[in-house]
């Protein structure tokens, strides 16, 4: 009877202690820190309708001849950059893509704060959408320097990385083989902050062109 017992209450803590660790497992998986959002998109882009990442409950449907519904890795960077809701930093050598423009005015229009640096000499070019976002307000910087400012990424909300090959531009998006890469790791986004803004300092205009000062009055004497 006593080894019986003994054996009982081995078996029971055996059962105990299994139930234990597996409850322990459960408890750290449900409660730990998630983990940071990775996501790689490759281009070119199925071209597809992306009024629905504009309007998403849109009181008439689109009636464009694009498929429609189509998630693409077009539709997943608008929507990444979409979901900015206090800042967006913009450091991107060419930017001619119109719907990309639109995406940068409708969080303007929203409040987001927004800052643009991008390459002098193609700022200028046929097509650049540039001129376009100033129009609307926002800020915007260009590198003025000897060698080509051939950064293309975005931080958004000062926390989400949005880095690859691919510039700005209607071709890259639908055409070229690209890739970008969407993470919130802090030790590789800070980098991309502090290098935003030191361009962006560089670029300021006050440091090229100071204000001048007014001329001295003449001293009258009477």
């Amino acid at each position: 009877m006593p080894v019986m017992w003994t054996v009982k209450v081995v078996a029971l803590g055996v059962v105990a202690l299994t139930l234990s660790v597996e409850l322990l497992g459960w408890l750290l998986r449900r409660f730990r820190s998630p983990k940071p959002l990775t996501e790689v998109l490759f281009f070119p882009a199925e071209v597809a309708c992306v009024e629905h990442i504009f309007t998403p409950t849109p009181a008439h449907p689109c009636s464009c001849s694009l498929p429609h519904g189509v998630e693409t890795s077009f539709t997943r960077l608008l929507r990444h950059l979409m979901s900015a809701s206090s800042s967006l930093d913009l450091c991107v050598f060419a930017f001619s893509n119109m719907e990309l423009s639109r995406a940068v005015i409708a969080l303007h229009n929203r409040g987001v704060t927004i800052r643009i640096l991008t390459d002098k000499d193609y700022s200028a070019i046929n097509g650049s959408q540039i001129g376009v976002l100033r129009k609307a307000g926002i800020c915007v910087r260009c590198d003025g320097d000897a060698v080509h400012m051939h950064h293309k990424f975005a931080v958004v909300d000062g926390r989400r990385l949005i880095t690859g090959s691919l510039n700005w531009t209607l071709t890259a998006v639908q055409s070229n083989k690209e890739n970008i890469l969407i993470i919130e790791e802090p030790d590789l986004v800070r980098p991309f902050i502090q290098e935003f803004q030191r361009l962006w300092e560089a670029n300021d205009p006050a440091r090229h062109h100071p204000a001048q000062r007014p001329p001295k009055p003449h001293p009258h004497y009477h």
